[in-house]
Order: C-alpha cells, then sequence, then structure tokens
C-alpha cells in the first residue's frame, strides 16, 4: 500500500496541467485550461483543468476529478500505478507499506510543521510586539517595507537573548527535542546548553508548495558573518528543493506564464510587494537540478534577474543550463549597473520591471554578448576558451529546435562551421585536468620500487593511502612525492619553488599545501603548514608527514617529478596546438605547426636532461 501522506504529496506537488497536457491539447482560458474532452471525444473546447483546485471536469459528459483519476480513466491503469506515474513525473520516491494509516493518524511530519508555525508566530511577535525588535523594527523601515507586505511574506525577528525562544515554545508543550531536530535550537560544540539557531537576525519563513512553514532563513542586522543562515536540513527542510517564494509563485506563474528567478529573500519581497508575485529566489546562488524542476512544472519561460557582477553572471549561467536542460525558454535581464531587483523595483516600480523584461535577451545570447565584448573570438587561443564555455550550454540545452539555433549562433560569432561545433558535442567534454589513466611518473615508480613493491595502477595507488579523491590526472604522483620529499628533507625547498609554481599544481589539495610551504617558508613546522589548510588538505599533509619510505633517494626523485611536471606542461601545449588547428587560417596554422615542432625538440631534450640531478643547498 502506499502511505496516505505520500499519496498527499504527490498530489499537491503535481503538475495536473502538465500531466493531462500529455493526452489532451490544452489552451489557456482565464485562470483555468481548455481542451477536447477525451471521455466522449468532444470536438468542443467543453473540457476544463483548473490548477488551483488541481481537479478537472468536462461540462457536457460531466467527467470529473484529480489527476489520479484522470489516468486511472483514460489509461485504464489501477490507483497505485496512476500515484506512482504521477510521483515519477514529480520527482518523488514512493514507498509502499503493508498497511495503510487510520483516519486518526497524524502526518509524521506534522510535528515539525506545527513547531515551525509557533516558532514563525514568535518570530513576528518579537518584531511588532517587543522592545528587543525595536532595531529590527527600523531596519524594515529602512529597507522600506510596508507592516502589509511584512505580514504578508511573514517577516519577524529572532533575539539575541538565549532563552526566550526555547522558553515561549516550551510554554507552549514542544519539548528541546523536538525543536533542536527542527533546527531551531543547536548545542554548541564543546557545550551541554542548547542555543537558538537565530539571534540577532531579520526572520523570513520559508514555506513549501502547502504553504506550511518547513524552515527559516534569517539575515543579520549588524555586521558578522554569515550574513544569511538557513535553517539546517531535516525531514522538512532541504534547501535545494525548496524555492522561497514558491508557495505565492505557483499559481502566479501558469496565469503570467512566466517565472521570474532572483538571488536574494529582499529581491523576492520586493516585487511581491510591487504586484509581481510569479518570483522565487533559491537559497543559494544558482539553482539545482530540482529547483529547475519544479520551476518547470508551473512554467516554460523564465526570467533570470541576478547581479551583474562576476558572481552573479556565474550565477546566471550555471542556473540557464540547469533550466535548459529541463526544457525552459531562459532570458537574462540585466539591470543598470549598481543596482538589484530590490533597490531597481524600490525606485522604478512594476513599470520599470516591465520596461527590463522587454529588453531582455536570451541566455545563450548574453552568453556570447559577453564574450564578443571581451574580445575572445578576435585571439586564436581565446577563441578555443570562448567556446569551451559555450559547449556546456550547447550540451544542457534539451530542446533540439532551440540547440539548432544556438548551434547556428555559435558558429556566426566564433567564425568555425558548424559541422565543427557538432563534432564538438558529439565528442562529450573535455577533462579540464587533462588524460586519465595514464602510467604513474618515473619518481613515483622509482620511490615504489624502491619500497620493495611493484608500482600500483594509479587509480589504486591513492586508494590504498585512504585518499578520498581517487585521482588519475598524469603527473599528480609526482605532485605528491616532490611535496612529500621537500617536506622531509627541506634543503631542496629553493630548488623546487625555483622550477615550480602554484599553478603547476592540478590536485587542489597539494596545490594549497604547496602554497602553504611557499608562504612558511622551508623551515615552517607542520602545525604551521595546518594552521592556514582546510579539513581534506590537513589530512593530506598527515600522510605526506607519515610517509618516510625512499627518502635515502630523495634527489632521484625530485629530479625525475620535475621532469614530469615539466613534460605535462609541454605535452599539455601540443594537445592545446591541436585543439586550436581546426580554428586556425593558414597563417596561424603555420605558427603553430612550427611551435609545435620546437616542443617536441624540447621533450626530446628532456628525456636526455631527466636523470641528471643536482645537489641540496645548505
Amino acid at each position: 500500500m502506499i502511505a496516505d501522506e505520500t499519496v498527499e504529496r504527490v498530489r499537491e506537488s503535481a503538475d495536473i496541467v502538465g500531466v493531462i497536457g500529455e493526452y489532451v491539447e490544452l489552451k489557456r482560458q482565464g485562470s483555468d485550461f481548455r481542451g477536447p474532452c477525451p471521455f466522449h471525444q468532444g470536438t468542443h473546447r467543453n473540457f476544463s483543468v483548473s490548477p488551483k483546485k488541481q481537479m478537472y471536469y468536462c461540462f457536457v459528459c460531466h467527467e470529473g476529478g484529480d489527476v489520479f483519476n484522470f489516468l486511472t480513466k483514460r489509461l485504464g491503469v489501477d490507483w497505485p500505478t496512476a500515484v506512482r506515474m504521477v510521483a515519477e513525473k514529480s520527482g518523488i520516491e514512493v514507498v509502499e507499506t503493508q498497511s495503510r494509516r487510520g483516519p486518526e493518524e497524524k502526518d509524521d511530519r506534522e510535528p515539525f510543521w506545527e513547531v515551525n508555525a509557533a516558532a514563525a508566530d514568535y518570530f513576528r511577535k518579537m518584531l511588532w510586539e517587543d522592545d528587543l525588535g525595536r532595531e529590527a523594527r527600523a531596519y524594515v523601515e529602512q529597507r522600506d517595507i510596508s507592516r502589509e507586505l511584512a505580514d504578508r511574506v511573514g517577516l519577524g525577528f529572532a533575539p539575541r537573548e538565549i532563552g526566550l525562544m526555547r522558553s515561549y515554545l516550551n510554554t507552549l508543550g514542544f519539548e528541546d527535542d523536538r525543536l533542536t531536530e527542527a533546527g531551531l535550537l543547536a548545542t554548541p560544540e564543546g557545550s551541554t546548553e542548547p542555543r537558538p539557531r537565530f539571534r540577532g537576525r531579520l526572520i523570513f519563513p520559508i514555506y513549501d508548495v502547502s504553504s506550511r512553514v518547513v524552515g527559516f532563513g534569517g539575515r543579520l542586522l549588524g555586521p558578522g558573518e554569515p550574513k544569511y543562515l538557513n535553517s539546517p536540513e531535516s525531514r522538512i527542510f532541504s534547501k535545494g528543493r525548496l524555492l522561497y517564494g514558491l508557495n505565492w509563485a505557483k499559481q502566479a506563474a501558469r496565469r503570467d506564464e512566466r517565472m521570474l528567478v532572483v538571488e536574494g529573500y529582499f529581491d523576492a519581497v520586493r516585487l511581491i510587494g510591487a504586484g509581481v508575485e510569479s518570483v522565487v529566489a533559491p537559497m543559494g546562488t544558482a539553482l539545482t537540478e530540482d529547483q529547475a524542476k519544479l520551476i518547470r512544472r508551473y512554467t516554460d519561460r523564465v526570467y533570470l534577474l541576478y547581479d551583474s557582477d562576476k558572481a552573479g553572471l556565474k550565477a546566471t549561467f550555471r542556473s540557464g543550463d540547469e533550466l535548459l536542460r529541463q526544457g525552459a525558454s531562459v532570458q537574462v535581464v540585466t539591470l543598470p549597473e549598481g543596482e538589484d531587483p530590490d533597490s531597481f523595483v524600490r525606485t522604478h516600480g512594476a513599470r520599470g520591471l516591465d520596461a527590463q523584461l522587454a529588453a531582455s535577451i536570451d541566455v545563450f545570447e548574453r552568453k556570447i554578448q559577453i564574450l564578443e565584448r571581451g574580445g575572445w573570438f578576435a585571439d586564436l587561443r581565446k577563441k578555443r576558451q570562448a567556446l569551451d564555455r559555450l559547449l556546456p550550454t550547447l550540451r544542457a540545452t534539451s530542446d533540439p529546435l532551440t540547440r539548432d539555433m544556438y548551434l547556428g549562433h555559435a558558429s556566426d560569432a566564433a567564425g568555425v562551421t558548424r559541422e565543427l561545433l557538432e563534432r564538438e558535442l558529439n565528442a562529450g567534454p573535455r577533462s579540464r585536468m587533462g588524460r586519465a589513466g595514464r602510467d604513474p611518473g618515473p619518481a613515483v615508480a622509482h620511490a615504489a620500487e624502491q619500497r620493495g613493491r611493484p608500482t600500483p595502477p594509479p587509480d589504486m595507488a591513492r586508494v590504498r593511502r585512504g585518499d578520498r579523491r581517487r585521482t588519475t590526472e598524469r603527473g599528480t604522483g609526482a605532485e605528491r612525492e616532490l611535496l612529500r620529499v621537500v617536506l622531509h628533507r627541506p634543503a631542496y625547498f629553493e630548488q623546487v619553488v625555483e622550477r615550480v609554481g602554484v599553478e603547476q599544481f592540478r590536485d587542489p589539495e597539494l596545490q594549497r599545501i604547496f602554497a602553504a610551504m611557499i608562504e612558511a617558508g622551508p623551515d615552517a613546522s607542520p602545525e604551521a603548514l595546518a594552521a592556514g589548510l582546510d579539513e581534506d588538505s590537513v589530512a593530506v599533509l598527515q600522510e605526506l608527514l607519515e610517509e618516510t619510505g625512499g627518502l635515502e633517494f630523495a634527489e632521484k626523485t625530485i629530479v625525475g617529478g620535475l621532469a614530469v611536471l615539466h613534460e605535462r606542461e609541454l605535452t599539455g601545449r601540443m594537445e592545446e596546438i591541436d585543439r586550436l588547428m581546426p580554428l586556425a587560417n593558414g597563417r596561424e596554422k603555420d605558427a603553430l605547426m612550427s611551435e609545435k615542432m620546437e616542443l617536441v625538440r624540447e621533450l626530446g631534450r628532456l628525456g636526455s636532461r631527466r636523470y641528471k640531478g643536482f645537489s641540496p643547498r645548505s
């Protein structure tokens, strides 16, 4: 049997217009959708689907019901199969149970909805009715948020005082265990006394599509980090699967046939206050796959209103790619410099925003526009990099017609043939880290032999050391051995630093360790090196310090390792030349071939020098 709460979750998440639209040609009529009835083979649009009521009805044959009824009657499947079909389309896993919950039993998520609703009420009272909320009220007024709008979105305030919320909710019968599991209380490390997760913050309740409070977002009123803090992951809150404002936006998106995506809570609240209800905000920067699917359930036309700085553009294009995978049409809105949706709508209102939406451009067109303005298509090497930035979006575009248009536009902009772009697409994404699975470098092989055991395959060598990354990138073994030997033999530090830059390390943990070594100097203690590293890098540093085998061959290990890194640099440039060749004209091809021949000669000279050692400096 399928649990009642699962059925309800599937029903409330279902896109009834999308499901029925696969079998009936529907067209919008007011707030509903109309089409010919599939049950009496009607030709007139007497069959109505209401997304608001989540029901369908035929005014002629009087057939009606919910999305599950439609599938059972239209396809002849049984009711559990209909639930599973809708669940699959909604991305919900259906787990069968032995027996269904009786009518007297509650949904086991109900206790968390209850405590969050009580907490939201507490936060609102603190904002508007308590003297402790004076500063927060002034901040809300400063942001030009009216009381009416604040109450509509449920704004509240969490005071800094530690025991107030806990005591208030305890008196309502909510025990500490439930407050902790809901993410309202947290116990700091080294303490046994729980404290409020949100302190000194303006609170934004976060609702699910059924308008139940499932979590909170808190913004600091003063200095400090993090500026924004969300509820932790729980049974009812997963920030990658929720969108702030979707409970208000879902019907408006169907009505307006569009969804606006902004970065922050205030952006969304400002637009809602201006009458633009079809707006949502992710609780991170870029959209996740689940969030893109949520948006696509309600509309296929999406406008991205992110900041125009570097981080905002990165989030714009990541979100755009995710939406393109779901078959959406994606437009980018570029606001005047220094403006965000909050400030812009505050000054220019909904009418000014409508003008900006009208001037929006397709996400792929925006990407090409930025590359053209930066001169990326004018230089051969940069042209290759520009295409590498366009190809992920082309691969992400699931709609065949849109992809075809994008291909033509990219071909024209870059001045390359359409056939070449199609070959690149079919070849799949190139690894930015080079080819995987090559033999380990000579330094690694030599060290392994000296320890009396054969050289393991590159992917297993790191697994046996407990390395979580299991990278097979050529040369990372040499990087590792270089650092290991220098850590144990600091006398070689200067020679290695003179010949290798931080950017030549491709393994991220090893790169961070090497950077820390350069900054701290050859005589730094392990504790000093570890002080500036993250947890993963510290773990790798510990591994390197614990491995002492083969150090009597330190000089040969370092010479071999340096040779491997230099060889990798040369072969990397040769591979880049091969990729540039199809994009080059005759004169450029001659220059590239000349450079490649010189690289081949340098590789030959490198082989003859590889085992000529040097002595450590005292």
